[in-house]
């Protein structure tokens, strides 16, 4: 046996990066010797060694004799090491961080990358000060997340540092149980300084809120902020889409009515900032033809801004000599196709087990419309944990580098919803199992609340809705393996009740038998006893009438 390798730091860059996936290769084939991989593809023992050493980059010839050894796609294989090579170029280029996110948000630190809405930004701004309860309403991809992140929170803390306000500040989503969540945050307090509280994606109360009660109580909590005398400020942002769901709560319904602000579609200048001047900062260039072209490709487009977000950085990632050219544009896919392009080059490069995983994992941070569109899920790193799938971790580190996955301090979810609606291969998947994904949100959320609940056998499913989630969950080519372990938890203790209950079913039955038979044979009894009574009158009567024999004497007359 030979030495061991050195660890490797996969995150310390491309390089590395790329020798672990070659380590992991070769794992998967069952760890052969490089001796036995230089045999099987005429290569050096050294060559093969060294390619997985994370020194430095091999070359293509080298990659792909590596895969051939294995037993993997060396035409794979070569797209990976492409992607590798630029990675590599674009870090030897040393222009520092990126000056576009992608898909990803904007957040309070990124303002200084933040152009084109400095107009929505005062707009907005008018609007928290006028109004203790506001909102913000767009369809999705306008930018809401990011307008209140990197351009209302900014300004909201610059003006409380120069007036000396000792205001809080706290930027939430809602999750599953908004109001059990954030009901001490949104509790009404005497005195003290104002709270402002910031409900980004509040759209979650219809989608990942399935408890009434709680939704409607979070709500309230929010409006308690126009009460008088509240030291609450609330500030929301809504997809439009989900306006309708608002006419279920009158008070909501006035209350965007009155302090509503909707998204404005940038124009013209205010593409053309967004496209330049994160790049001057950078201390880069954009060619007049790709901003151009990039400006026309997402003017007036319902859900443009994460493309020409995404499309930038792909530009970014091939510049050449400083300058982002049409050329990388159009070499990246074109604004359409460069989301769908960078999540397939993504998904090529997964070995078999992570693409399965990643397909799971995807899906997982889905919510499948119902009468409206599909949506993003946030999921919980308690629920990840419960994943026995050992490419858990290296999967959402692989699609969070890539940037097509988002990671917060509890939650990981889909960087944008952008990549539902312009990856075919995601919508496809989406499409081909969507009553079953349905069913899965549904049995997701019924073992929350029996985990909630301690484990309530009242929680648990019974009858149609258990049969239903064994024929989809539990039969046929796909099983439960996608399940975590507190769902299979829920699904066999349902089916351990329903065993309990047919056999408590059956118990009565047989009792109720018993009791029929009994209260049979006790009636028949009565009756015979009644019949027998019956006669036994019906004879003493006949005796008493019977006339006297003739010639019998008579009584006196008296």
């Amino acid at each position: 046996m030979g030495r061991p390798e050195t660890p490797l730091d996969p995150g310390a860059g491309p390089i590395p990066r790329f020798a672990d996936e070659l380590r992991l290769l070769r794992r998967e084939a069952g760890s052969p010797t490089y001796r036995l991989m230089a045999r099987r593809v005429r290569l050096s023992v050294t060559a093969l060694s060294q390619a997985a050493s994370g020194k430095r980059l091999p070359t293509l010839e080298v990659v792909r004799g590596y895969a051939q050894a294995c037993g993997a796609d060396p035409e794979v294989w070569e797209r990976r090491w492409e992607a590798a090579a630029a990675d590599v170029a674009a870090a030897d280029r040393g222009d520092g961080d990126a000056p576009y996110l992608g898909l990803a948000r904007f957040e309070a630190g990124d303002r200084g990358l933040f152009f084109g809405r400095e107009g929505l930004v005062k707009d907005l701004l008018a609007l928290v000060r006028e109004h203790r309860f506001a909102a913000l309403l767009g369809g999705s991809g306008s930018g809401k997340s990011s307008l209140l992140r990197a351009g209302l929170v900014p300004r909201l803390e610059q003006i409380m540092a120069e007036q000396g306000c000792a205001a809080e500040l706290h930027v939430v989503t809602p999750g599953a149980r908004p109001a059990a969540t954030h009901a001490r945050l949104l509790a009404p307090r005497q005195g003290g300084p104002e709270r402002w509280v910031v409900v980004d994606q509040f759209e979650e109360v219809f989608t990942q809120c399935r408890d009434r009660s709680d939704r409607w109580r979070f709500v309230d909590l929010l409006l308690a902020a126009r009460e008088p005398g509240s030291r609450l400020r609330v500030v929301i942002a809504m997809r439009s889409d989900f306006h309708v769901r608002c006419t279920e709560h009158t008070e909501l319904l006035d209350a965007l009515r009155h302090a509503g602000l909707a998204v404005r579609p940038m124009s013209r200048t205010e593409i053309r900032e967004a496209i330049v001047k994160p790049a001057a900062v950078a201390g880069l260039r954009v060619e007049r033809e790709l901003t151009a072209r990039m400006t026309e490709e997402v003017i007036d487009q319902p859900g443009g801004l994460p493309m020409l977000s995404h499309a930038l950085l792909e530009a970014w990632r091939r510049r050449r000599s400083g300058v982002l050219t049409l050329a990388a544009h159009e070499a990246a896919g074109g604004m359409r196709g460069v989301i769908a392009t960078t999540a397939e080059e993504v998904y090529g490069r997964l070995s078999p087990e992570q693409a399965r995983t990643a397909r799971r994992l995807l899906l997982a941070m889905i919510t499948p419309g119902e009468g409206a569109p599909d949506t993003r899920r946030p999921v919980g790193r308690a629920e990840l944990r419960e994943w026995t799938d050992s490419e858990v971790p290296v999967v959402v580190e692989l699609l969070t580098r890539e940037r097509l996955l988002t990671v917060e301090s509890e939650t990981v979810e889909l960087a944008h919803e952008a990549l539902i609606t312009s990856w075919p291969r995601l919508q496809g998947w989406i499409d081909e199992g969507r009553e079953r994904l349905r069913q899965y949100r549904r049995l997701t959320d019924a073992t929350r609340v029996w985990q909630e609940h301690d484990r309530d056998p009242g929680v648990l499913y019974r009858g149609a809705r258990l049969a239903l989630a064994e024929a989809l969950f539990t039969e046929g080519e796909e099983s439960g393996e996608d399940l975590t372990a507190g769902e299979r938890s829920f699904l066999s203790a349902s089916r351990v009740a329903r065993t309990m209950d047919d056999w408590a079913q059956a118990r009565t039955r047989r009792r109720t038998r018993r009791l029929v038979a009994a209260l049979s044979i006790a009636l028949m009894v009565a009756l015979a006893a009644c019949v027998d009574l019956w006669q036994e009158n019906r004879s003493s009567a006949r005796e008493h009438t019977k006339p006297p024999p003739v010639g019998a004497p008579c009584s006196p007359v008296r």
